[in-house]
């Protein structure tokens, strides 16, 4: 019986070890053998989740016709890869990518760090902040307050709370969006929201639209539902969309989805104005494709001049092409699991009936807290506090970046939780491995691309401020010195470090 579960082509092997470039080599600076090269570069991808684990290599002959490699070389890697425990063979059955005893699996998305790591470990993999109090605690409280009513029922509520349906609609409403409740699901957080939308429109083998780079997390959700990925870049800088390949992709590729973050993007951080989303919405109406916006950082603008352009659905007056899918993680806590659809009431009603083989429903606790937060003046205080915590960090750890590593380019953004970093020319791969060993923590660029783009990018969220953000910056530049000297020693020990 084959022991692996997945497999991995020559050609898409090829691919994405190709991204794998780093700089060239300093003066003194030993290359690495070309079959060693080869072997850190498939550990690379394993340990970073974007090669999985039990996926079956392609076959020596096969991979080094792809690399224009010698057979000898290929055979060499798989051999270093067997000996450190990341390769498995057998006879047969061919080989298969694995992990050395006690190693934890490679997670194939952003996943938070342990909490017992905190200690020892700068994370900048999560751009979530801790919870604004003391409205967390008030809005708790008010939550348990009207709990009883609803505790003599079944609980479950497949479209969300009507009393929060309600309010969610009316603030749409607020913003010059007519809403009714019908046209609104509560959801477990965006990422349910958008799982159940994917489901719902992008069955296997579907095409989705994604920007290039986009939310690692949510790429990670649509190939786990066989989604084939068509990226289309963004437009320099912090400029948000290029509108003409967003033209040429709707038209020639007709996705069914195309899943976008006109706020305050992840990772750039671009804001698209309202002429790109007026065109982008007119131009997926036209190819039949359905536009999913993502609003969950549309409340984190940071610069208090920052004027923010209308919502992408308030283009689509007859709600037929923009389903819009919100938040309060990032706005408020990402401990607060709650999220919501707005869409046209037939599409919450199929969205509505599929979650029954889903979910059921969202938790009604948390449903209640969100509520009191929408009814009093909480929500706002908080999101003001949220601002003021993020804008800080994010002034501290750019200086921070800046004074550490000068050749490291960026544009600061005036809103969201990010600042997508070129580094220079260093694999940023490379830079998220080193990290691990010097105490940082930092997600490399081709998690937020297909097919191992953005290699040369790394992803800093604002989460760390003050002391912290400089000693990130520090141990960032101790990892940035490992990759450029070919470092591979992992002698380097990380300082406890307490915020």
């Amino acid at each position: 019986m084959a022991q692996w579960t997945s497999a991995v082509g020559a050609a898409q092997l090829a691919r994405l070890l190709t991204s794998q470039q780093d700089r060239p080599a300093g003066p003194g600076t030993r290359r690495p053998p070309a079959y060693r090269a080869l072997a850190d570069g498939v550990r690379l991808l394993v340990l970073e989740g974007r090669v999985p684990v039990a996926a079956r290599l392609p076959a020596e002959r096969e991979l080094a016709l792809a690399l224009s490699v010698s057979r000898t070389t290929v055979a060499a890697a798989y051999e270093a890869l067997r000996a450190e425990g990341f390769l498995e063979s057998r006879r047969g059955a061919g080989s298969w990518t694995a992990v050395p005893a006690g190693n934890p699996v490679p997670a194939r998305g952003l996943e938070p760090l342990p909490p017992e790591a905190l200690g020892s470990v700068i994370d900048l993999g999560c751009a979530a902040l801790p919870a604004p109090e003391p409205w967390l605690t008030r809005a708790v409280r008010g939550a348990l307050e009207e709990l009883p009513p609803y505790a003599h029922t079944h609980g479950d509520y497949p479209a969300g709370l009507p009393a929060l349906r309600s309010m969610i609609a009316d603030r749409y409403t607020a913003r010059g969006i007519p809403t009714m409740p019908e046209q609104i699901m509560v959801t477990t957080g965006a990422m349910g929201a958008i799982d159940a939308i994917c489901h719902l429109f992008g069955g296997r083998g579907e095409r989705i639209a994604v920007e290039s780079p986009s939310y690692a997390n949510i790429l990670q959700l649509m190939r786990e539902a066989g989604a084939r990925l068509v990226p289309v870049a963004m437009a320099e800088g912090l400029t948000g969309w290029d509108m003409d390949r967003w033209r040429q992709v709707l038209r020639e590729a007709a996705p069914r989805i195309a899943y976008v973050v006109a706020d305050f993007h992840n990772p750039t951080g671009a804001l698209a104005d309202e002429d790109q989303r007026r065109r982008l919405v007119d131009a997926a109406r036209s190819a039949g494709t359905v536009l999913v916006a993502d609003e969950t950082m549309s409340e984190l603008w940071l610069d208090p001049d920052v004027d923010m352009p209308r919502a992408v659905c308030a283009f689509d007056p007859a709600g037929s092409t923009v389903i819009t899918v919100g938040s309060a993680s990032k706005a408020f806590w990402a401990g607060m699991r709650i999220g919501w659809v707005r869409a046209a009431p037939d599409v919450i009603r199929s969205l509505v009936a599929a979650r029954a083989y889903a979910d059921l429903g969202t938790p009604v606790l948390e449903q209640l807290a969100v509520h009191w937060l929408f009814g009093t003046d909480g929500w706002e205080q908080a999101v003001q506090v949220r601002r003021a915590q993020a804008r800080q960090n994010r002034d501290e750890l750019v200086a921070a970046v800046r004074r550490e590593l000068p050749g490291w380019e960026f544009e600061v953004p005036r809103g969201g939780l990010t600042l997508w970093v070129r580094t220079g020319g260093l694999s940023g791969s490379r830079l998220a491995e080193a990290g691990e060993r010097v105490g940082v923590r930092v997600p490399s660029g081709p998690r937020f691309g297909v097919d191992g783009a953005f290699e040369g990018y790394v992803r800093l969220p604002f989460t760390v401020g003050g002391a912290v953000a400089e000693e990130a910056a520090v141990r960032l530049a101790a990892a940035a010195r490992i990759v450029e000297t070919g470092g591979t020693s992992g002698t380097e020990t990380p300082r406890t470090f307490v915020a």
